[in-house]
C-alpha cells in the first residue's frame, strides 16, 4: 500500500515543479556600469547587478526591490573563498533569473505585486551591504564596498523610473534581510517623499544567543564582518550611538515602525 502512495505523492510533487517552471518567466541581468566610477562594486572589483521586470498597468509606479541573501564573509581569508564566486563577482552570475512566486508577472500567481516593477539585487559584497573601506589590498584585490554598492543600485533604479514611484517595498531574505533592516531608513530618504515607503525582511532577523557549545559564536560574527568591511559609518545612528556597531546587526527595532516607515519582519523556521 506504502509504494502506490509514495507514487501519488512523488507525481504530484512533480506536477508542482513542472507549474512553478511555467509559470516563471526568464528575467536578464543588468549591470550597473556606472557604479563603478563610484567604487560601487563587488569584492572582486566588477559591477554590481540586479534583475529587473518592469510593470505595466495600474501597477507602473509600484516598486519591489529585493535583496539577494548569501551569509557574510567576516575576514579576508572568508571573503578571498567568495570573491570568484557569484557572491563575490558578477562575472560570475547567472545571466537569466526565473522570476516566480511574488516576482511573477503572472495575476493568478501572484495577483498583489504582479504588474509591479519586481527587481532582484544579487548579492556581492559579503556584508548585507553595509560596507564601505576606501584602500584596496593590491595583494587579494578584495573590494569591501556594499554600502555604496546599495546606494548606487537604488541611484540607477531612481534613473529607471522609481523617482516617480507611488509605492515602494524594500525588501530581501536572510543576509538580504537583514539589508533590508539596516537600509529602511535609507532607503527611505532616496525614494520620492511622496511615495508610501515599506521594509519587509523575510527570515532575516537574527538573535544574539550563545551556541550549544556556549560560545557567542554569532555576536563575535558580525563585530569580524563589521570590522572587515568598514561597516559602523553605514549602520543606524539610532543604534551606533548607544551600541557597539557589531551589536547593531541583530535588528532591536525589528517589527516596529517609525513615523515614516514601516519595517515588518516575517521569521522562517
Amino acid at each position: 500500500m506504502e509504494c502506490p502512495r509514495m507514487g501519488q505523492w512523488l507525481s504530484l510533487l512533480l506536477c508542482l515543479l513542472l507549474l512553478l517552471k511555467a509559470e516563471g518567466v526568464a528575467v536578464p541581468i543588468t549591470f550597473v556600469q556606472s557604479a563603478v566610477a563610484k567604487g560601487a562594486v563587488c569584492l572582486d572589483g566588477s559591477p554590481p547587478a540586479y534583475h529587473f521586470h518592469k510593470g505595466f498597468g495600474a501597477g507602473i509606479n509600484n516598486w519591489i526591490v529585493h535583496f539577494e541573501g548569501g551569509a557574510w564573509c567576516n575576514n579576508v581569508t572568508t571573503c578571498l573563498a567568495r570573491r570568484d564566486t557569484r557572491l563575490g563577482s558578477s562575472k560570475k552570475m547567472s545571466q537569466t533569473l526565473s522570476f516566480s512566486g511574488f516576482f511573477s508577472n503572472g495575476q493568478k500567481f501572484n495577483p498583489d505585486f504582479y504588474n509591479w516593477n519586481r527587481i532582484k539585487v544579487r548579492y556581492c559584497d559579503g556584508s548585507s551591504f553595509t560596507g564601505d573601506v576606501e584602500a584596496v589590498d593590491p595583494k587579494t584585490n578584495l573590494h569591501f564596498r556594499g554600502g555604496r554598492i546599495f546606494v548606487a543600485v537604488v541611484e540607477d533604479l531612481l534613473a529607471n523610473g522609481m523617482k516617480n514611484a507611488q509605492n515602494a517595498i524594500l525588501s530581501g531574505c536572510s543576509a538580504g534581510g537583514l539589508t533590508s533592516i539596516l537600509q529602511c531608513d535609507r532607503f527611505r530618504s532616496l525614494i520620492p517623499a511622496a511615495a508610501k515607503v515599506k521594509c519587509l525582511s523575510d527570515a532575516g532577523y537574527f538573535i544574539n544567543l550563545k551556541d550549544v557549545s556556549g560560545a557567542a559564536h554569532i555576536e563575535q560574527l558580525y563585530s569580524q564582518v563589521v570590522e572587515t568591511h568598514g561597516s559602523a559609518k553605514n549602520l543606524p545612528a539610532s543604534c551606533t550611538s548607544r551600541l557597539r556597531p557589531g551589536l547593531c546587526f541583530f535588528s532591536p527595532k525589528c517589527g516596529r515602525a517609525n513615523q515614516n516607515t514601516n519595517l515588518l519582519c516575517q521569521c522562517s523556521v
